[in-house]
């Protein structure tokens, strides 16, 4: 077999093989097949397109070409969640403990953020002493006796997948259903659940911005997991402002726990409540989403939710007291007001660019190897649809750096549109796909 012959056959717009496939995943993995020759492939895919079968082939290859995570040692269905990445998505930190107080085992692996989306560890490591390094051993222990245990994502997880990636990324074909589809189920599936419920995000703030390609994104995942045996939900919700009030590490810890203190924003909560109830009818817990949505929210009454959430955080060695007193968080040294320049209805917030302006204070990195200021952010005050006078204010920026903040000034004022007349209604989840197919909302 030839890596000429298969990047010829798709080039004429040809289904390749699953042992085609698989052949140029085990080769590029392993550093025989060389990069060009990958480009070229990577190029007549994003071109011709990959079918189903394809795209689940490509996705099983992926998936096999590192260490596959076993936990069948932990009891119950295994239920896991993924977002495709938005701003000031801290739903993991309230979720987990959530469906965890419905005794269903949350076994995650969580990543760091790269760019201007945030990524769960970084967040939780805000707290102080939090670890997410630890043995098999412990964190198995962990979500057999509490329910819950969060890691970080190892190197030898889907390999193929972030050297393909690093790939799709120079040589501009990223922006393939297949390719993303199989780049985020390979992972997924590769870590060990029985079920998935996906949380794609679609508008300003997210990277499938159309709707409608949102909810193909979305069928294509749950077929790859149907495919491969494995039950897959996805809800296609809105990215179109930032979910929650809180964007920055420390601020949406806070903003989580406050959450499970049943002080939470309303978005957050209904997203929560959603997510949470298709996990548990992933899990054999309820027959419907009423009866999901109801016990999510008995979670949270209950203080159960917020009692699991401080097991978990002192299991993984992060100070407990931190979240009995949100002020021990790390504190930014400014807090200044961002005023508006005008009166009227708030039509948008365009969710890249406060990611962007967060990324600029440091919140985030612009490489793998950059550091982030875990206390800087920004909390807005208001949100679309809200009336805002001239001189109120729009947002505060978190900061530690004067010349940082005076660019994220700049930056955030673009990102709002204020307009005389009420902006029209958008919702929060636009539809539910599942096996049986789209349910739009």
């Amino acid at each position: 077999m030839r890596m000429y012959d298969i990047i010829l056959k798709k080039k004429k717009g040809e289904m390749l093989t699953k042992e085609e496939i698989h052949f140029f995943i085990e080769g590029y993995t392993n550093g025989s097949i060389p990069d060009y020759q990958v480009s070229a492939l990577l190029m007549a895919i994003y071109f011709q397109k990959m079918n189903k079968e394809e795209t689940v082939y490509l996705t099983e290859a992926m998936m096999h070409s590192g260490k596959m995570i076993d936990l069948s040692s932990i009891e119950g269905i295994k239920v896991d969640k993924h977002s495709t990445g938005g701003v000031g998505d801290k739903t993991t930190i309230a979720l987990a403990p959530m469906v965890a107080a419905c005794g269903i085992p949350v076994a995650k692996m969580s990543g760091r953020g790269l760019g201007h989306t945030g990524g769960t560890i970084d967040k939780l490591e805000s707290i102080p002493g939090f670890c997410v390094e630890m043995t098999k051993e412990t964190f198995i222990n962990n979500v057999n006796e509490i329910k819950l245990a969060i890691g970080g994502q190892t190197a030898n997880l889907a390999p193929a997948d972030k050297k393909l990636y690093a790939l799709r990324d120079v040589t501009a074909t990223v922006d393939n259903l297949s390719l993303i589809a199989s780049s985020i189920m390979s992972k997924k599936l590769a870590s060990g659940a029985d079920a998935i419920v996906l949380d794609v995000k679609t508008g300003s703030g997210a990277f499938m911005q159309d709707i409608d390609e949102a909810f193909l994104l979305a069928k294509e995942m749950v077929d790859i997991g149907q495919s491969v045996g494995k039950d897959t939900v996805a809800i296609v919700t809105d990215m179109n402002q930032p979910l929650g009030y809180a964007v920055g590490n420390s601020l949406e810890v806070k903003e989580a726990v406050q959450l499970l203190e049943g002080k939470g924003p309303e978005d957050l909560e209904q997203i929560c409540i959603t997510l949470g109830a298709y996990m548990l009818i992933l899990a054999k817990k309820v027959g419907t989403e009423y009866e999901g949505k109801r016990l999510m929210k008995a979670a949270i009454d209950s203080g159960e939710a917020l009692k699991v959430l401080k097991g978990f955080i002192e299991r993984q060695g992060g100070d407990i007291s931190c979240i009995e007193n949100l002020d021990l968080l790390p504190q930014a040294q400014e807090i200044y007001p961002l005023k508006a320049s005008e009166s009227g209805y708030i039509h948008k917030i365009k969710g890249d660019i406060v990611g962007v302006s967060a990324l600029t204070l440091g919140a985030g990195r612009d490489t793998k190897d950059s550091e982030i200021d875990l206390s800087v952010g920004i909390l807005l005050n208001k949100k679309i649809g809200d009336y805002v006078e001239k001189g109120e204010v729009l947002a505060y920026i978190y900061n530690n750096d004067a010349v940082k903040r005076d660019l994220a000034i700049e930056q955030l004022l673009t990102a709002y549109e204020i307009e005389d007349t009420q902006p029209e209604y958008r919702p929060l989840i636009f539809g539910i796909v599942t096996k049986n197919g789209i349910q739009r909302l």
